[in-house]
Formats: C-alpha cells, structure tokens, sequence
C-alpha cells in the first residue's frame, strides 16, 4: 500500500460508508425485483413511478418482516 492509499482510508467517515452501502443495496434490490427502467417520458412522471417503486419495495418489506 503506498502512503495515498493510507491518507485515502483514513479520510473515510465509517458511519456515512455504512449508509452508502445500504442505500447501495436497497436500489439494487429494488432493480432487480422491479426492474431498472423507468418507463414514462416527463421527469414528473417518472417521479412519480420510481416513488411508487420504493413504496412497493417498503410494502413488501413490511408485509415479510413484521
């Protein structure tokens, strides 16, 4: 390892790593169960669809893991 990557690590926050990781994951979950393409044309609707995405995502969840 050269002395960059040891300043690199060191300027790393743990606990905001920790949330990008997750984050990471719910949008992979959420891509493969309910694909990745957004399907409508404005940027409103595909608001509105990519919210829906996760509102089913989180319904899902909660319906498995009470």
């Amino acid at each position: 390892m050269n002395p960059l990557d040891h300043a690199h690590n060191a300027r790393v926050d743990g606990d905001r790593y920790h949330q990008r990781s997750m984050s990471e994951t719910i949008f992979s979950s959420i891509k493969r169960t309910l694909g990745a393409a957004v399907r409508a044309r404005s940027w409103w609707l595909e608001f509105r669809e990519m919210l829906l995405k996760v509102t089913v995502y989180n319904l899902r969840r909660s319906v498995r893991f009470p």
